[in-house]
């Protein structure tokens, strides 16, 4: 069985991210730097043959989508449901330093990316990967042999490194991805693999 060969790329800058406040599901347009990095992932992406485009449909990520798919004149990104970010709950579009003061325990907790953290009116990690793994391996049996690019968000991506890296779910995974930043895995029906 051919495999997708999937490069998943994170949202360009938002306003949020240069100010720490963290976004979730908040619906948060990309800012100038994030519209020069969409610009930089269409440039480093020109010769690479993608024969399509999805993103989560949460506005930074559809933005950074729409950017690329126009400079490499592919068709319009699909959405799907299941690329956005994590649900964090109450916390969802409180700074960072605040956060920090009001609950620091929660707050070293999301420094160090950890999983198992739980959000109160958020997802659990359980529903969070199984949602974002499902999206993968839906993707990858609809565009089995070919180059597809996903625009999604910085947890999504952790969630995939886990998986690819043969990590439980809930391991810590202290390593944030830029904004920008992209990593390629391969996806059938049953798998994901590093590529």
């Amino acid at each position: 069985m051919k495999a997708a060969h999937i490069c998943i790329a994170r949202h360009g800058e938002t306003d949020w991210n240069r100010n720490g406040i963290l976004q979730g599901w908040l619906d948060i347009p990309i800012n100038q730097v994030g519209r020069r990095q969409a610009s930089g992932l269409a440039a480093a992406f020109a010769d690479t043959g993608f024969s399509a485009v999805w993103t989560s449909p949460l506005l930074r990520a559809r933005e950074t989508a729409e950017i690329v798919a126009a400079a490499l004149r592919l068709p319009p990104p699909s959405c799907h449901e299941s690329l956005k970010e994590r649900h964090f709950g109450a916390i969802q579009g409180i700074p960072k330093d605040e956060l920090a003061e009001l609950n620091p325990a929660l707050f070293e907790q999301i420094l160090r990316r950890n999983p198992a953290t739980n959000f109160v009116g958020g997802e659990s990690m359980d529903e969070f990967a199984d949602r974002v793994l499902g999206a993968f391996v839906e993707i990858g049996a609809r565009h089995r042999g070919r180059r597809v690019l996903v625009i999604t968000h910085g947890w999504v991506m952790d969630v995939v490194t886990r998986k690819i890296s043969g990590l439980a779910r809930n391991a810590i995974f202290s390593t944030k991805r830029k904004n920008g930043e992209s990593v390629w895995i391969e996806a059938t029906e049953q798998i994901l693999a590093a590529r």
